[in-house]
Parts: C-alpha cells; sequence; structure tokens
C-alpha cells in the first residue's frame, strides 16, 4: 500500500527562518567532500582547483565580526571576495561547490541561483541583504546569464554582501552547443557582475564536455489506466503524490517558487496523470523550479501523457531560457527512468 498526498492541494506556509535554512547543499551532495572528489590525472586543473579551493575555504570566516558595517570598520585583506568555478558540464564543480560550504565554517548559505532570486521575491531585496549579511559565506549554484534582469539583481545582491564581509563562491554552466572552442562562461560572467568582477579569482576546471551528448532518451510514457497499478508495485510502502498535471500546474501559480521545497516535504514519488506540452513562458519556469526540487530529493516519477522531452515547446528549446528547459527535461528523464525502470537518476 501506498500513501496518498496532493500536491495541488498543499499550500506551504512558510517562515524567513525556514526559508533561510533551506539554503544547504541537496541530498546528492550532503556528504561530499574536497577528499571524496576524485581529480581526472590527465586534466591537472582539476587537482588545482581542490587545492585553490581548500585555500579560500581557510579564509572564510578569518576576519573576527561581520555584518553591513564591516567594510567601514575592518582592516583591508588581500583576499578576494569571491571564487568562480568555470567549466563544462559533468567536471564535479558542484561537488567542488559543496564541499567547499562544508568545509566552512557558518552561518552559511548554498543554492542555486533561482533559489537566490526566488527568496528576493519572496523576502524582498533590503531584506534578503540583511538576511544574508552576517553570513560567513554564500554559495551560488548555476549562476545563470540568460535573464538580464535576475542578473543584474544578484549582481547587486552579491556587491552589497561583498561590502558586508561575505565571501562568495559561483559556478556557472554555459548553454549546450554554446562556446564550442573551449571557452566556458567566465568571459561573461565576469561582463555581467560588471563592478563586482574584479573581486573574483576565476578557476578553471578543464574535463569531458558532456554537452555533446545532448538531451538523454526519455522512456515512454505509461498509459493513464496503468498508472494506479505501477504505482502500488513501484512505490509500496511509500508516500506518493498523486495529480493530474493540469491541476498541478495551475496550482503552482498560486505558490511562490521559493516555498517548491517545502511543497515536496514529505513525498518520497510521484504521479502524474496525463502530462501535456506547456506552452506559456511563465508557467515553464515555474515548472523548472519543480523539477530542480524533485531532482534534488531524488525523487522518482511515474507518469502518463506526452513524454518530458516533449514538455516544452521547441521554440522555448531553443530560445533564451534553453539552458533552464534542458535541464529541466534531462532531470525530469532521469526521475522517470529512475521510476520506471530502477535507474539511478
Amino acid at each position: 500500500m501506498v500513501q496518498i498526498e496532493q500536491l495541488a492541494a498543499r499550500t506551504p506556509a512558510v517562515s524567513v527562518e525556514e526559508l533561510l535554512k533551506g539554503f544547504y547543499p541537496s541530498p546528492r551532495f550532503g556528504e561530499v567532500s574536497f577528499d571524496s572528489y576524485r581529480p581526472d590525472p590527465s586534466q591537472p586543473s582539476q587537482a588545482n582547483a581542490v587545492k585553490l579551493l581548500s585555500a579560500f575555504a581557510d579564509s572564510v570566516g578569518a576576519e573576527d565580526g561581520g555584518g553591513i558595517f564591516k567594510k567601514l570598520f575592518a582592516k583591508k585583506t588581500t583576499s578576494r571576495a569571491g571564487i568562480y568555478l568555470d567549466g563544462g558540464f559533468g567536471v564535479g564543480k558542484t561537488h567542488l561547490l559543496a564541499s567547499l560550504w562544508h568545509r566552512s565554517p557558518g552561518p552559511k548559505a548554498f543554492g542555486t541561483f533561482v533559489e537566490y532570486t526566488n527568496l528576493v521575491g519572496a523576502l524582498s531585496f533590503r531584506k534578503t541583504v540583511e538576511a544574508l549579511s552576517n553570513y560567513k559565506l554564500v554559495c551560488i549554484d548555476e549562476f545563470e546569464l540568460d535573464d538580464p534582469g535576475d542578473t543584474v539583481l544578484m549582481s547587486r545582491l552579491m556587491r552589497e554582501l561583498a561590502d558586508a564581509g561575505v565571501k562568495l563562491a559561483a559556478t556557472s554552466n554555459t548553454l549546450p552547443g554554446s562556446l564550442g572552442e573551449g571557452r566556458f562562461a567566465a568571459v561573461d560572467f565576469q561582463r555581467e557582475i560588471q563592478v563586482l568582477a574584479d573581486q573574483f579569482d576565476v578557476v578553471r576546471i578543464d574535463g569531458e564536455d558532456f554537452r555533446h551528448r545532448g538531451l538523454p532518451a526519455a522512456p515512454a510514457p505509461l498509459k493513464t489506466e496503468e498508472l494506479k497499478h505501477r504505482m502500488q508495485t513501484e512505490f509500496s510502502g511509500k508516500t506518493v503524490a498523486v495529480d493530474d498535471f493540469r491541476t498541478l500546474v495551475d496550482h503552482l501559480a498560486g505558490v511562490h517558487p521559493s516555498r517548491y521545497r517545502q511543497l515536496i516535504s514529505g513525498i518520497e514519488a510521484v504521479v502524474w496523470r496525463d502530462v501535456e506540452t506547456i506552452t506559456e513562458q511563465a508557467v515553464a519556469l515555474r515548472f523548472v523550479v519543480l523539477a530542480d526540487r524533485l531532482y534534488d530529493k531524488d525523487v522518482p516519477i511515474l507518469a502518463s501523457g506526452v513524454p518530458f522531452d516533449k514538455l516544452f515547446t521547441e521554440e522555448m528549446m531553443n530560445g533564451g531560457y534553453m539552458k533552464k528547459y534542458f535541464r529541466a527535461v534531462s532531470r525530469l528523464t532521469a526521475l522517470a527512468r529512475e521510476g520506471q525502470n530502477h535507474e539511478p537518476a
């Protein structure tokens, strides 16, 4: 037997403290360390990255005090405010960023670019600055350069945090198929964060670039009438969220994306009836956030309707937000493979 829930029936209320407590590495990176990272001997930049990040970790919290007035009264330091990991998909940047977070003293925060922009949306810019200014380290995974407004917002946030003495660390990926000459996102990152760029050390991490592999093949969707039996077979003893896809999509419009982590709290698997292609950009971007939160918690999926490689329109998959949609399809496909075929996501 399974315990059935509905995501569309959940409207989580989350306090500021609860939101901030959610800024830590996902369970996939809950116990990683610099020691568990295995540098490729043929790529010396990987071992060098571990060395540089270890030294950066030692600088976190090295100065006493903190807060918004720290810059005014603290002695000047030769240590830069930030470090940026530059490399393609699959070279271990998130592993290293999470290792830095685990190694460093707190208070500290670890989240994706989208989670920080959502935090600002939930709290306001000024309250977010006030909340994070007393932190020793803020880690930003998957810094995104595809939305000028959000990029300016994050640049301003990082500048104010750096002025408050907070150490910053970021990673970013390029769009699939972009910058194929062996260069990644460092130049774009430095240009977009403008006056803050000279406060960042760029650490290049070379390695096999997985972008050329494209999207993994999505498993064939199940028939709607099959879902109940497969759910009982695959998810026996688990708490499963069962939703009509359209109802769920409509419900997400009324739940702030900063609360999606709490929306799926306690859910061990999901079942979606009649998945359909999303045609509206705002709806699609919300669903990307849900996909990320499900992937963070490794929640397997059973679904009927269209396959996940048809979840977004062709125009979306080739447009300005293609990186977000590429990532979402890849992650949802992996979770569907886990749910249907027992393949680890």
